[in-house]
């Protein structure tokens, strides 16, 4: 009973902390069609979407605005961007909510919070004016929203980083990918970065976790396209998405859109719903990233185990081979860039470096 009365709680108090979304089409009889996820979802007047978190409110789409349930500076290595501005503080911001429901996820006391009774974290009402001045206060140079899903929330992060661009400051997505090409084109203007997580290469398993693998694919070619920098991440998780074939489809994906796509894979661990299988080990993610080399992608990075993945945090230069950026987990040792070129060969390195 406690569950269901927190869970109607939290439902009232969100549903005040909105404002009238823009990403929508209005249908008949009321209904609307969101544009904010791939889920696209027809929403009758008086309910919800599968986020949970966007409703029709009487033929207008209501969306989350004024609140965050995390706000914290974090390295930028965290995201992770690993050609963003290395070193740099990141001013991340979340709110609650998901369109998918990943039985591993890291974030679910904030993403699964109206899905799962155990979930839940404390909200604080803020402005974009606010958020803004936290950066400024600390000459922060870039916010990332991420924590929770970012797309089902875009209409707030796009009203914090309408105002951070008016001070030069730099904005990115922590994303899943299912994004429409309307949300991209909505963002376009605003984000200059964008993490998207490839969890498998198997429809079958973005089945489990609510999303379709065609749709993030979409994405990483469309944000190739749109020239905002993009870097994939594959959370590698034993007896689901390691084996070598999916590995290397996945790689070979990314090479046929971009050799230049920086690939992270990552370590899993036990999380949430997910108990059932042992943590990644080193030697999964080396093997991963010789896979991903293999496949012909320039910067293959092995994460989540700092210092035991046979210096593949380091970022080393495609043309000569040489270290120009050092990392043990999220801390940068040594960075021997030139404006965004190797000291050595003078080949330039994509990415964000200034």
């Amino acid at each position: 009973m406690e569950s269901a009365t927190s869970d109607t709680s939290t439902r009232t108090a969100l549903a005040h902390l909105t404002r009238p979304g823009e990403l929508f089409h209005r249908g008949d009889n009321g209904w609307v069609t969101c544009t904010a996820c791939g889920h696209r979802c027809r929403i009758a007047p008086g309910r919800d979407g599968i986020c949970r978190v966007r409703f029709n409110d009487n033929g207008v789409l209501m969306v989350p605005h004024g609140y965050v349930a995390g706000l914290q500076i974090d390295p930028i290595e965290k995201k992770p961007f690993f050609h963003v501005l290395p070193g740099a503080g990141a001013l991340s911001f979340g709110m609650l909510g998901c369109d998918y429901h990943c039985a591993y996820c890291q974030n679910w006391f904030t993403s699964q919070t109206l899905r799962d009774p155990e979930a839940g974290a404390p909200r604080r009402d803020i402005t974009a004016d606010e958020i803004v001045g936290i950066a400024l206060e600390n000459r922060i140079p870039i916010i990332t929203s991420t924590y929770n899903e970012p797309l089902i929330t875009t209409e707030w992060a796009v009203e914090v980083f309408r105002l951070a661009q008016r001070h030069g400051i730099r904005c990115s997505y922590v994303s899943n990918g299912n994004a429409t090409p309307e949300v991209l084109e909505y963002l376009a203007p605003y984000v200059s970065c964008y993490k998207v997580d490839l969890k498998s290469f198997r429809q079958k398993n973005y089945q489990q976790l609510g999303g379709k693998l065609e749709t993030v694919l979409d994405t990483i070619r469309r944000l190739e396209q749109m020239r905002i920098w993009v870097e994939v991440v594959t959370l590698v998780v034993p007896g689901f998405n390691d084996t070598d074939e999916e590995l290397g489809e996945i790689a070979g994906f990314l090479a046929s859109v971009s050799k230049d796509i920086p690939w992270h894979v990552t370590a899993f661990h036990e999380d949430y719903k997910m108990a059932d299988r042992p943590s990644t080990a080193a030697a999964a993610l080396i093997r991963a990233a010789e896979i991903g080399r293999n496949a012909g992608l320039h910067f293959v990075y092995a994460g989540n185990l700092p210092g035991r993945t046979a210096r593949l945090e380091d970022t080393r230069c495609p043309g000569c081979n040489a270290t120009l950026i050092e990392r043990t987990g999220f801390r940068i040792r040594a960075n021997r860039m030139q404006n965004g070129t190797c000291p050595d060969c003078h080949r330039a390195i994509p990415g964000v470096w200034q």
